[in-house]
């Protein structure tokens, strides 16, 4: 079980961090990525996740199949607004607000009052998830709405928009129906403990944006702009603009930071928007 739970997770993170800035691969030993901070006065704390074995709520736009077993009779129904069913031996049935298994056991009850069967046995499926959903938008290779009919990790649900694009942030936005917005770091999302992957609920959204950039001239191998990650310094951005030139020099590095001019050492940090300028060394 450790070598399946050790591949699973190996695989999980390959596909969210797929797309990803590679700058998010390329920081230093013992420099990691840190959660962003959520803005001022609202919580960071991860969603409290439901029971694993919490049932799928019926609700208006599901489809439904209810079927007598041994029977002929069979009605595959779509979820009116009212949260009812037609049906043909009952009419109108409210099933809205009540898992499938509460819904059988609701027909049994008709069926049998009815004098339609003396003692049915119900199965009821959900044919078609609609009413139970998440939205997820932003840098993602499939942005839309993903049904969830069981409990699904925030992992779970980027997985399955095949994550995050090469332009994304390293953090996602959720925001859910009720409560604070909150961010979660994308490759805690893949290789963290559970603590730090928490369930979504239905009506979140989840929003990935696009990273901020730096910018790199001078004496680089590959000048242009690049997407940040919490932490990098004035080194590891070189080393995302290709490295230095034959002729680039580490000590002449500055900063147009705000529309002013600044010298960087290496082991500066890099902010939002810096256009960094490496000179040329001396002969």
């Amino acid at each position: 079980m450790a070598i399946f739970d050790k591949l699973f997770t190996t695989s999980v993170a390959a596909i969210l961090l797929a797309g990803a800035p590679a700058a998010l691969a390329a920081q230093a030993p013992g420099v990691g990525p840190q959660v962003t901070p959520a803005p001022q006065g609202q919580s960071t704390v991860a969603i409290q996740a439901p029971s694993a074995t919490e049932e799928y709520i019926v609700g208006p736009e599901d489809v439904i199949e209810v079927e007598v077993v041994g029977m002929p009779d069979r009605t595959r129904a779509k979820v009116y607004t009212d949260g009812t069913i037609q049906t043909n031996l009952l009419g109108k049935v409210h099933v809205a607000g009540k898992t499938p298994r509460q819904i059988g056991d609701q027909f049994a009850e008709l069926f049998k009052a009815g004098g339609f069967y003396a003692n049915p046995a119900v199965n009821v499926e959900v044919v078609n998830f609609a009413s139970r959903y998440v939205t997820v938008l932003g840098a993602v290779a499939a942005p839309g709405l993903v049904p969830i009919n069981r409990p699904y990790r925030m992992s779970e649900v980027l997985a399955r928009v095949g994550g995050v694009t090469g332009a994304a942030a390293e953090y996602l936005v959720v925001r859910p129906e009720q409560g604070a917005e909150v961010r979660y770091n994308i490759r805690d999302l893949a290789v963290g403990d559970a603590t730090q992957d928490p369930f979504v609920k239905p009506g979140d959204k989840i929003f990935a944006p696009n990273a901020e950039l730096f910018y790199v001239s001078g004496q680089v191998r590959q000048p242009g702009s690049f997407p940040i990650t919490s932490g990098m310094t004035v080194q590891q951005a070189i080393g995302r603009s290709g490295g230095l030139t034959e002729a680039g020099s580490a000590k002449k590095v500055t900063v147009t930071r705000e529309g002013k001019k600044i010298k960087l050492s290496l082991d500066d940090k890099v902010q939002p928007g810096d256009v960094l300028m490496v000179g040329e060394r001396l002969f």
